[in-house]
């Protein structure tokens, strides 16, 4: 391959490569240069990796760099930053990766140093995780380091950079001396045959390295660092973190064994004992007692997580988090896995499209009926925040005792309504809602499993647990009788949840008097923020009326600094949130009563002299949408019933509903398509309003790929659809095949029984194979006579798709609303 004449190089004014617009330098090593690009083609940012113009001359070279792209595409896991496209470019090599906002490890440890050992750990189970994933594929990283292990902005470990990884056990990669000194494992610095303990000894030396935050093989010269790790057995740094204790130390001794057999021989071994170090099991006595050294509170968390697993609603609630907060971690096509996920919970998707359509919105953009509207209107972070939000609400539902779960719900939502207030001041706005409700996670499932538990700690609290007891705070309180604190019961769930290290450490209150500076570390900004909110929600909670703004003023005065605002703006923040909370109230029909303490969360009058710097609420930076001004804030009615709607599998919709919802989607998306618009956001609609209206089990959108004249799936709705999506590869020139010639013809075609003999027989293999499903609808999209595009929507089984005349008719608008989005986006 010749040189490229003129490469893109850093500095140079050149920002334009093929479909690319190259923003800024990632990163440069030896052979390329990372860029951040934006695909104008798929609307999103990119990671693109140009080798330089020297290597790209050498074919050998360019065999090696296509050989991490062949590495990759093997690998699919949510820790491995996924290759998107591997290409030449007017004779230049280029990979196309997962842009992954956020430092490596490297760059944290530099920022950070030491990093406490729950967040170290439960980043190298990350990266167990990913391993797990490539030994199982037969693939060997064998340049594991921190600059070669992103962290999202989440929390998440994520690997990169397969760049000479091997054929597990391949003897052809044997007498290959490669890697990095400092990281390589022994046998390694010898060319020894790729194996999965060559990574496993680079996980434990990264580990160690998280924890004292410095290099564990300090060398200069990469022989002598290689010959310190043949010849010797590594020890652990004097220096280490107190809180590493011994159960952890022997895991990390064995990580650093010279010899290979005496190593983890899996990575799903060491990740195992990772986790239980980090969550250990319940072990009891011979006698049956509980250990004093912190047993009791095991059981504790293990009895909680046996009772979650038995209740009905809570498997369906931990799988929603789990669900919700995994597409929260992408980072990539956030907005449409959002949407997606959200629409697989019926009950979910009407009371946050109710929530969006307050009368700030519907003023500003009418009407909005469908998720994938409410996101692009409203931002990821408020949707993913406004869903997570209404999961709590839906399961933490019980005649019992709603009252009190509803007061301890009002008081979370309101911390996080005015942490993403206050967030916003120091660009942590996204994540801080999240956090600070959070930090109330173990208080709320106490309130919920162990109703008679909770009492008992309000009763200590406030000092009527015993005659003459002097008041004490609630982790005391909670620890004395369930045996471990609120905090870390609720971080003891987190973790079952697996939620990301940064939400978990945010979840840990800090101790001492708030900081006299904004502190520098995103990590402790959050925990912050969270303890600020917390303790506004507090304080208005328990304040009455009269006094309730000179406490407010006070905790504001005790945080400015910490934040680096004036008191006024915490003030103004808080009344901001309370109008918030009053309209999402309001909006979900949620009755309060006069006497519940929840009640001064929002109708407390909050006495502050207006500052020309406090913003009005944004457009739904935290969970419902900005309140109307004061006057216009409709109060809540005083009541003494408690309405909290159980989530309930939907009806299904009548020909009548169908109808309407699909008139409405229609209306949407014209609305959408009348100003500046995204192309991806209006196809998600159409599928979308179709998906609901219809109860489709999948919708699929098809594009006609000019080169193949084929029409490829690119995006769906429904369960594995990624899989449905992935099978339609629909020939436009092959006679043979019944969905090419449908849309060749350009004819809508439902078949309601896909399996009747005199026809099955004319589906092509591909579908018979890949979907093979009893019943369909297809609706191609044709400009010019030329086939554009194609729906398909389908149903399991036979008989179940019946559509009449009045339904069809409606369906049809919603195609040639696509050929027009295509014609306006150009």
């Amino acid at each position: 391959m010749a040189a490229v004449a003129s490469p893109i190089a850093p500095g140079s004014g050149v920002r334009r490569f093929g479909r690319f617009e190259l923003q800024r330098v990632l990163g440069e090593g030896g052979q390329a240069t990372v860029w951040l690009g934006f695909d104008q083609r798929l609307e999103r940012e990119v990671a693109v990796k140009l080798m330089r113009s020297g290597a790209a001359a050498d074919p050998v070279a360019v065999g090696e760099w296509l050989r991490e792209a062949r590495s990759v595409s093997r690998l699919t896991h949510p820790n491995i930053v996924p290759v998107f496209e591997a290409d030449v470019h007017e004779e230049q090599a280029y990979l196309v990766f997962e842009y992954v906002p956020g430092p490596t490890l490297a760059q944290l440890m530099k920022a950070r140093g030491a990093l406490p050992a729950n967040e170290a750990v439960s980043l190298m189970i990350g990266v167990l995780d990913a391993l797990d994933a490539a030994h199982g594929a037969g693939v060997v990283h064998r340049d594991l380091k921190p600059s070669n292990v992103l962290v999202g902005a989440a929390g998440r470990a994520r690997v990169m950079d397969f760049g000479i990884a091997a054929r597990l056990n391949d003897p052809n990669s044997a007498d290959l001396i490669v890697g990095t000194p400092g990281y390589m494992s022994p046998e390694a610095t010898r060319g020894g045959t790729p194996t999965a303990a060559m990574d496993l000894f680079s996980v434990g030396i990264m580990l160690v390295e998280a924890l004292c935050g410095a290099r564990l093989i300090a060398e200069r010269d990469p022989h002598r660092a290689m010959q310190r790790v043949a010849n010797e057995d590594l020890q652990l740094p004097e220096g280490i973190a107190s809180e590493v204790d011994d159960a952890l130390r022997a895991l990390l001794r064995r990580a650093l064994e010279r010899e290979p057999v005496k190593r983890w021989q899996s990575a799903a071994d060491f990740r195992a004992a990772l986790q239980g170090w980090l969550s250990p099991a319940p072990e009891d006595e011979p006698g049956g007692g509980a250990r004093s050294d912190g047993g009791s509170a095991n059981a504790t968390l293990d009895f909680l997580l046996r009772r979650m697993r038995h209740k009905s609603d809570f498997p369906a609630l931990s799988d929603s988090v789990a669900r919700i907060q995994r597409v929260a971690n992408s980072d990539s096509q956030s907005l449409s896995n959002l949407a997606n996920e959200i629409l697989k919970d019926v009950a979910l998707t009407n009371k946050l499209l109710r929530l969006v359509n307050t009368a700030h919105y519907s003023q500003a953009t009418g009407s909005i009926s469908t998720v994938s509207r409410a996101v692009a209107l409203v931002g990821f972070a408020g949707i993913r925040n406004m869903a997570m939000s209404l999961l709590l609400l839906e399961h933490m539902h019980d005649k019992a005792h709603a009252n009190q779960l509803k007061d301890e719900f009002l008081r979370s939502l309101l911390a996080g309504m005015l942490a993403s207030e206050l967030g916003s001041m120091v660009r942590e706005s996204e994540e801080a809602f999240i956090g600070a409700m959070f930090q109330n996670l173990g208080r709320l499932l106490t309130e919920y499993y162990f109703p008679e538990e909770a009492r008992q700690v309000r009763g200590i609290v406030a000092g009527t647990g015993k005659p003459g007891s002097a008041p004490v705070g609630d982790a005391t309180a909670s620890s004395r009788v369930l045996g471990l604190s609120f905090e870390a019961l609720g971080l003891g769930v987190a973790r079952a949840w697996g939620l990301p290290v940064m939400l978990q450490h945010c979840m840990r209150k800090p101790q001492g008097e708030p900081p006299a500076s904004p502190p520098q570390d995103a990590g402790e900004r959050m925990r912050w923020l969270a303890s600020a909110a917390n303790q506004m929600a507090d304080t208005l909670m328990l304040s009455d009326a009269e006094h309730a703004a000179d406490h407010v003023a006070a905790v504001a005065r005790r945080f400015a600094r910490t934040f680096g605002v004036k008191a006024s703006i915490i003030e103004g923040a808080t009344r901001v949130a309370q109008r918030r909370l009053a309209q999402m109230v309001d909006s979900m029909s949620m009755q309060v009563s006069a006497q519940s303490p929840a009640r001064r969360l929002f109708t407390t009058p909050v006495v502050v002299a207006e500052s020309p710097t406090l913003r009005e609420p944004r457009s739904l930076a935290g969970v419902g949408a900005s309140a109307p001004p004061p006057s216009a804030s409709p109060p809540i009615e005083a009541s003494h019933a408690v309405t909290i709607t159980m989530r309930q599998a939907p009806p299904r919709l009548s020909t009548e509903e169908a109808c309407d919802m699909l008139s409405a989607g229609i209306q949407d998306i014209a609305d959408t398509m009348a100003g500046d618009f995204k192309l991806n956001d209006v196809l998600r609609m159409i599928l979308e309003t179709m998906y609901r209206a219809l109860g489709f089990r999948h919708v699929v959108f098809c594009l006609r790929d000019i080169k193949t004249d084929t029409l490829t799936g690119r995006f769906g709705l429904g369960d594995g659809v990624d899989a449905v999506t992935a099978v339609f590869r629909v020939p436009l020139k092959h006679e043979n095949d019944f969905f090419g010639a449908v849309c060749a013809k350009g004819a809508d075609v439902l078949i309601t029984d896909a399996t009747a003999a005199h026809f099955s027989s004319r589906l092509p293999a591909w579908y018979r194979k890949g979907i093979d499903a009893s019943a369909f609808l297809l609706l191609p999209a044709l400009v010019n006579g030329v086939p554009l595009a194609l729906i398909y929507a389908d149903q399991r089984a036979p008989g179940k798709l019946v559509l009449g005349d009045t339904e069809l008719s409606r369906l049809r608008p919603l195609r040639n609303q696509a050929v027009m989005a295509f014609k306006q986006a150009g």
